[in-house]
């Protein structure tokens, strides 16, 4: 019996097992990847910075307006600041790409296939990826795939599924919490009857990033960034059939939660879609990082559980594919 196999056996114990460097990946050394420095559009450069007057304008708006979604709990100044402006698709706040579960090389590769397989829309081909803005990328056969991509695909699959969006003729939608816009990107390159998709953030610095990405992008038109402080009186013009939040409510105050709620009830929004963070493979409960529920205050605003469902199909993909959780969707009763 070799040596490594007697101590093995006693690690066992412990829950502990040796390996040869030599048989593992490179994600299972933790070896850091380095990625390559994307270039940026013409002028991003200049743009992209803290001192930019626009940015500085809505951090002072920002203040000034006091509601119940200024209560920051992740999201604070010294948070937010932490990331580069210029790579806002990096891995960072908006969208982990490698500290979340399952986000290995190989989890993206198993993610792909899946993803291929469910696609009806065909996102992956209406909405390419370009590897902008520093995120990360990996080549799966001849595709090349990030999480925003996977994850955009996957949601605007399900919503298909559950709402037939490509069928709601002048489809308005608000996505609360937009970050830097990625999923009003792959829906407007999704679905041809969109008339608008509102953005909105509790964070300047998203507002500031959203306005210049769907400005770059094209998506002005049908895409709209609006201010916190401008989306009370902006949702009384617009009949809209869906709110989303996607990663954001987590880390929210139950305070910020409620003021976002009680807005899109009395908007008269149908629906809402709501992903929490990735914990424990999705959880047992719609919560915020603290594990603290969060369920009773859609109740408490007329909003029914419609459909939960785990983010991939099939078990063991929920298992092992990247960052998996649960889909929330509610209907507002009559």
């Amino acid at each position: 019996m070799s040596v490594l196999r007697i101590v093995n056996r006693f690690l066992s114990n412990f829950d502990i097992c040796l390996a040869r460097r030599s048989m593992l990946y490179s994600w299972q050394t933790g070896d850091v990847v380095k990625v390559p420095k994307t270039s940026l559009p013409e002028g991003a450069d200049e743009y992209l910075v803290t001192e930019n007057p626009r940015l500085r304008e809505l951090k002072a708006r920002y203040m000034d307006f006091q509601s119940g979604a200024s209560i920051a709990i992740v999201w604070t100044d010294e948070y937010v600041q932490s990331y580069d402006l210029q790579s806002f698709r990096g891995d960072n706040c908006y969208v982990w790409q490698t500290g979340d579960p399952n986000c290995a090389e190989i989890n993206y590769c198993l993610t792909t296939f899946y993803v291929e397989k469910i696609d009806l829309l065909g996102v992956l081909e209406k909405s390419c990826e370009d590897g902008l803005f520093g995120v990360r990328t990996y080549t799966v056969g001849s595709r090349c795939v990030s999480r925003d991509l996977l994850d955009s695909a996957l949601e605007l699959n399900f919503l298909e599924k559950e709402l037939s969006l490509s069928e709601i003729a002048d489809l308005n939608i608000l996505d609360i919490g937009a970050g830097y816009g990625r999923l009003a990107q792959r829906t407007e390159n999704t679905f041809a009857n969109l008339r608008k998709y509102i953005c909105t953030d509790a964070v300047p610095e998203s507002t500031f990033i959203s306005e210049y990405h769907m400005q770059y992008r094209g998506l002005a038109g049908r895409v709209i960034v609006v201010p916190l402080d401008e989306i009370e009186k902006r949702l009384e013009e617009d009949d809209i059939t869906l709110a989303v939040n996607i990663h954001s409510f987590s880390e929210c105050s139950l305070d910020a939660i409620e003021w976002w709620i009680s807005l899109v009830a009395a908007a008269g929004i149908p629906y809402f879609f709501i992903i929490p963070n990735a914990s424990d493979h999705g959880g047992e409960k719609l919560a915020l990082n603290s594990g603290e529920d969060f369920l009773y205050l859609l109740e408490k605003y007329g909003y029914k559980l419609l459909c939960k469902t785990p983010k991939y199909g099939d078990s063991m993909v929920q298992r092992y594919g990247v960052s998996p959780t649960y889909y929330y969707l509610f209907k507002r009763g009559e």
